[in-house]
């Protein structure tokens, strides 16, 4: 985890125009924006938001550009764990420290409350703030098409509501096993608590240098999550009987057929998540998963 102080210049604004209460947190997050007089760039979703909704009183900004990424500070996700993943996509390998506000429900990867906002602005540039660096995933498919990127997880699942597939695994060039499955995951440790929770998987430390292997739904009691070190060697060949399999990366999802093979590793850069100070990881999964709390004082 490192601390930064840096001077913030530039902010860049993403979000779910469609979430619940967005215009009201926008337009609080310019208001105290503004009285740190920074540079404010909008991502397109979010000016054509403000433009197709004729919201003329907000302080001068500008439309983000590719251009712009190398020379933003900071970029802040309103919405929940799904706008901070697009998010990620869009800016991780730009190193820019992205702060998730969550207008959401649970959200693990976004670390201010809603109603929080301009305290924890204020907060961040009085004090500055700490960075995360997470693990990124990386997909290459045999056919060149859909080669991207996770910071949750790459899922390989079954057309709908097809029969079990077969994914035969290779780790760092040695057969593993075939998972007999609804599909398998291959998440990092931020994707811990996502999809994998909801199969059982252990949850990882952020900083935890590793990726798992978790089977859903498997057609075989014994099989169980693999950990394995991040800077190893993933390889998938599937069977369906469709001919047809399913791969989501955060949810991102595209058609493959069983003549596609698939390569996963780390990628070569990693995701920096900024958090307010004396926000770590294990009050996160205190207050999301209300660890130790007792029904009996609600």
């Amino acid at each position: 985890m490192l601390e930064s102080f840096a001077q913030i210049k530039k902010v860049a604004i993403f979000g779910s125009v469609r979430k619940h209460g967005f215009e009201k947190a926008l337009r609080e997050l310019f208001a105290v924006l503004n009285e740190k007089s920074v540079e404010i760039f909008l991502d397109a979703e979010v000016n054509g938001f403000v433009i197709g909704n004729s919201i003329n009183d907000l302080p001068e900004f500008s439309l983000l550009k590719k251009e712009d990424y190398a020379s933003v500070d900071l970029a802040l996700s309103l919405g929940g764990d799904g706008t901070f993943l697009r998010t990620a996509y869009k800016v991780g390998e730009a190193s820019i420290p992205i702060l998730g506000i969550n207008l959401g429900n649970l959200g693990f990867l976004v670390d201010v409350p809603g109603d929080e906002i301009t305290p924890a602005i204020n907060e961040i540039f009085s004090s500055g703030f700490t960075i995360e660096e997470r693990s990124v995933l990386s997909l290459r498919r045999s056919d060149n098409e859909h080669n991207s990127v996770a910071l949750n997880e790459i899922a390989v699942l079954k057309q709908d509501s097809s029969s079990m597939i077969r994914v035969h695994t290779i780790i760092n060039g040695e057969y593993l096993c075939t998972y007999r499955a609804d599909g398998l995951l291959i998440s990092t440790p931020t994707g811990s608590t996502a999809y994998a929770l909801s199969v059982g998987a252990s949850i990882m430390m952020p900083e935890n240098k590793s990726f798992m292997l978790s089977p859903v739904a498997p057609h075989s009691l014994n099989l169980r999550p693999v950990i394995i070190p991040d800077n190893w060697k993933i390889e998938l060949e599937v069977e369906s009987r469709t001919n047809h399999f399913l791969v989501s990366l955060d949810g991102r999802s595209s058609l493959c057929t069983n003549s596609v093979r698939l390569s996963i590793e780390k990628a070569p850069y990693s995701v920096k998540v900024a958090k307010r100070l004396n926000h770590t990881y294990f009050n996160t999964l205190r207050e999301k998963l209300m660890w130790g709390a007792d029904a009996r004082l609600r």
